[in-house]
């Protein structure tokens, strides 16, 4: 696949919100601070198209982007313990009601943090995704922060940990660009089982629920 010109369409804050468009919708989940901004400007080729910030959990609202040939939701990262109670439950009801609609999303990245374990707020997303049988793939960020022999290690320990198999994770890095190239002949597959199938396309994730 080739990404172009990847743009910015628009935000949403409530479910009267959503995009309902033509083209596929495939999201990006993931804590706060885990990248999903840099991984998506790593996908689009640019600097700027998601906006990045050094402050955890700024990102309230979902962000949609026009890749060309599917649509990309970047929803707010969760787990960001300064937010206040009501602003999580509030947040957790959007989230709740865009995942509940398949027509909102056909296809997950689950972003975690090549570094370390996967987080209590990880289990809860990923076990949400498997229960209501979302297709998705594990992205492991930040992988130029540890060494080659690191990546593969901690790749294969997440893929244990969420009981996967090993090409259900992609370690990448938006500095080194690695992985991206493994992304993008993910996204080709996943876009022509979507024009076969439809939006209930799906592949085997997994059937247990992760209760680490």
């Amino acid at each position: 696949m080739i990404i172009k010109n990847a743009t910015f369409i628009t935000s949403a804050a409530s479910p009267s919100q959503f995009l309902r468009p033509e083209k596929p919708v495939l999201a990006v989940v993931g804590k706060s601070n885990v990248g999903k901004s840099s991984f998506i400007n790593m996908l689009a080729g640019q600097k700027k198209l998601a906006r990045t910030s050094d402050t955890p959990g700024r990102t309230r609202l979902i962000n949609y982007f026009d890749f060309g040939d599917f649509i990309l939701a970047d929803l707010p990262g969760y787990g960001y313990a300064k937010v206040s109670k009501e602003e999580k439950e509030k947040w957790g009801r959007v989230m709740e009601k865009f995942f509940s609609d398949r027509a909102n999303v056909s296809y997950v990245f689950s972003l975690v943090d090549i570094r370390h374990d996967p987080t209590a707020d990880d289990v809860s997303m990923v076990n949400y995704l498997h229960r209501f049988a979302y297709p998705f793939t594990f992205i492991a960020t930040k992988a130029d922060k540890v060494s080659r022999m690191a990546v593969r290690e901690r790749s294969k320990a997440i893929a244990r940990f969420f009981r996967v198999t090993d090409d259900k994770v992609v370690a990448v890095s938006s500095e080194t660009r690695l992985g991206k190239e493994e992304v993008l002949t993910l996204l080709d597959t996943v876009l022509t089982n979507l024009s076969l199938y439809g939006r209930e396309a799906s592949t085997d994730d997994g059937e247990e629920e992760t209760g680490e």
